[in-house]
């Protein structure tokens, strides 16, 4: 079995000796990049398997780096920031980003979503047979292929959204609480954000749904979560 490779998207040196130093002693290859284009150069010819990325870094921000990696890759993304603002951890998951940490953070937090997030890949990944696919209403969701069609249309989803449409179309008609969610789609061991599901659901209905304000497909259950219904 192949260990997995991190990279490390940092401009704090402290940090970055930390951050590797812990995840070596946790069997995981490691790569470091100082910047936007070393993280950029690094991603396209080592194809890490996961990579953490500081939303602030010198010339290039981490946003811009996620978003251009998220048109050329789907390896998981999990944004480092030290700002508290909404906006950004929102503007973080719209551009392509998986999750986010806000510094400071803990290390054994850090670690458990590492895990979850490289265990939840290799879930996801194609396998080379027993393909599967759903239709809900006018969505058609072929899960090995990863692919989303609407109507005529091939939808275009970013890693985790297809992971939470892919799980609720295989559960359809099931209402599942946020933090069900969390475990099943992003696969945390302990209690994270679900402001992340939140996130997800409110961008994954800009793409599905007619009318966004008023979906059809993918509903609120008022006080317990949400369900994918035709």
């Amino acid at each position: 079995m192949s260990t997995n490779t991190i990279l490390i998207v940092e401009d704090d040196r402290t940090l970055v000796d930390v951050l590797r130093y812990n995840l070596v002693k946790e069997g995981y290859n490691v790569l470091i990049a100082g910047d936007g284009e070393g993280a950029l150069k690094l991603t396209r010819t080592e194809e890490p398997d996961l990579v953490l990325l500081d939303i602030m870094l010198p010339g290039m921000s981490g946003l811009e780096v996620c978003r251009i990696l998220r048109k050329e890759t789907n390896v998981p993304i999990l944004m480092l920031t030290a700002r508290t603002d909404e906006i950004d951890k929102v503007v973080g998951l719209e551009v392509g980003a998986d999750d986010y940490v806000t510094k400071p953070f803990s290390l054994r937090e850090l670690m458990a979503r590492v895990r979850a997030m490289l265990r939840r890949a290799e879930m996801t990944a194609p396998k080379p047979s027993g393909r599967q696919s759903v239709k809900v209403g006018d969505l058609q969701v072929d899960v090995a292929r990863r692919k989303v069609t609407l109507g005529n249309s091939v939808l275009d989803l970013t890693q985790k959204e297809f992971d939470l449409l892919a799980f609720l179309a295989q559960n359809k008609g099931l209402v599942f609480s946020r933090e069900q969610l969390l475990d099943k789609v992003w696969g945390y061991e302990f209690a994270g954000d679900t402001r992340t599901v939140d996130v997800h659901v409110r961008w994954l209905r800009q793409k599905i749904e007619t009318d966004p304000a008023h979906p059809r497909h993918l509903i609120t259950v008022r006080g317990v979560g949400y369900k994918l219904e035709e």
